[in-house]
């Protein structure tokens, strides 16, 4: 028997071959500095003049539940995200696509940042680290004589 589903009509079949091949090829990174997929929580880094900035992706936890460290050059954003509810817990599962478990994330900092002005908030399912740059870095104007 072919492997194939022409019931479903041409089109069908030529959408889950290109499922099936993102899938295959998902697993390389699209860049040097991307992460591996799936990694919990996603983050997002962005710069201003005056911070680095941070945000991890983490909804339905709780603010205690993260632990953020700085050391030597290195943010660590790790923790444990549990699951929802009893029900969840006592469920025999045949798809999981929310992550639970222990979780850690690293994170390289620019030389230019100032490990001791940092400031994190957890709101709206969001982690948000901000990290002050020291003043020598800062963008300045100079006047010309």
């Amino acid at each position: 028997m072919s492997e194939f589903d022409l019931s479903t009509g041409l089109f069908g079949e030529l959408d889950r071959l290109q499922r099936e091949m993102s899938n295959l090829f998902s697993g390389f990174p699209s860049s040097i500095r991307s992460s591996r997929p799936g990694a919990f929580p996603p983050i997002n880094i962005g710069t201003t003049d005056d911070s680095v900035e941070i945000v991890a992706f983490a909804p339905g936890m709780d603010a205690k539940a993260f632990d953020v460290t700085i050391d030597k050059g290195l943010l660590t954003i790790s923790g444990e995200r549990r699951r929802f509810n009893q029900a969840e817990r006592d469920a025999k599962s045949y798809a999981q696509e929310r992550f639970v478990g222990a979780f850690r994330r690293a994170i390289e900092l620019p030389t230019h940042v100032d490990p001791s002005n940092v400031q994190a908030r957890y709101a709206n399912g969001c982690l948000c680290i901000s990290i002050g740059k020291r003043e020598s870095s800062k963008p300045r104007a100079i006047s010309v004589q």
